[in-house]
């Protein structure tokens, strides 16, 4: 029941006394000097800690958070292809589990049977933030992209676990199908490199069948730390269209969160 400011000072205080933090909390994710990462996509960003370790007058003590879990699903599949083709304009609609929200169906019994579609600052979320996970660093701060250009809506659904993106993208230059989906499926990242314990060995995977990925076969892939991607196919407004999906609670939360400690501990930001 903490309100936000409460929450980035208490991590703060944290810091100072030397503790790093691997926070899932979205208090400190558009702090300037603290990074926000998935380490399949841009871990370079935990370089700009020892910036943040001058404000906060730390040795050892820093903040570094991962992003909302409804970003796990759909990012990932854009985030490759950006550099070749440059993603333009993304159109997302998340359909998102209870889990998501803290509550199971016991707990939450309307829900059962029902859609709710608004999930309280959570398009803003899916907007905003991925701007912060493609953006540099620049001297003492990240600076964010100012593209891709997204939108986006996000429901809440009847289900446990996992996280599915509808996904509408147009690029700057289009790609073909068959250049998409063999960047999807050989895409490696910091955290295969260094064969992170909790990194998935194939983080990106597509499925030709017309009816995956589904949650109740894929979302355990790996370990719950894969994303699955499918229905690839054009569209008659953007350039293509596809589905992605994502364990919401373990890639996009505790999970990531283990992951973003072990590519720290592994760049060598614990002692």
């Amino acid at each position: 029941n903490m309100k936000k400011d409460e929450i980035k000072a208490l991590e703060e205080e944290y810091a100072k006394h030397e503790c790093p933090v691997v926070s899932n909390n979205s208090a400190h994710r558009f702090t300037p000097d603290v990074p926000m990462v998935v380490p399949e996509l841009n871990a370079e960003h935990i370089h700009i800690i020892p910036e943040q370790r001058k404000r906060l007058g730390t040795k050892r003590g820093f903040i570094a958070v991962k992003s909302n879990c409804s970003l796990q699903s759909y990012v990932p599949a854009l985030f490759p292809l950006h550099d070749k083709f440059g993603v333009k304009d993304v159109l997302v609609c998340t359909y998102q589990a209870i889990s998501g929200a803290g509550k199971t169906f016991e707990t939450w019994p309307e829900m059962i049977d029902n859609v709710i579609p608004y999930i309280g600052g959570e398009e803003e979320k899916s907007e905003k933030e991925p701007l912060k996970l493609w953006g540099k660093i620049e001297g003492d701060h990240i600076e964010n992209a100012t593209k891709p250009n997204f939108t986006a809506q996000c429901i809440r659904v009847p289900v446990s676990n996992g996280h599915l993106g509808a996904v509408f993208v147009n690029f700057e230059k289009k790609p073909t199908k068959e250049e998409m989906i063999d960047i999807w499926n050989n895409f490696k990242g910091r955290a295969q490199e260094l064969e992170l314990p909790s990194a998935p060995k194939h983080f990106l995977n597509y499925f030709t069948e017309p009816d995956r990925p589904q949650i109740h076969s894929e979302r355990m892939l790996e370990n719950g730390m894969a994303v699955s991607i499918g229905r690839l196919r054009e569209d008659t407004q953007y350039q293509y269209k596809f589905v992605c999906l994502s364990h919401n609670t373990l890639r996009g939360a505790a999970g990531g969160a283990v992951l973003l400690a072990e590519l720290l501990a592994a760049e060598g930001y614990f002692d």
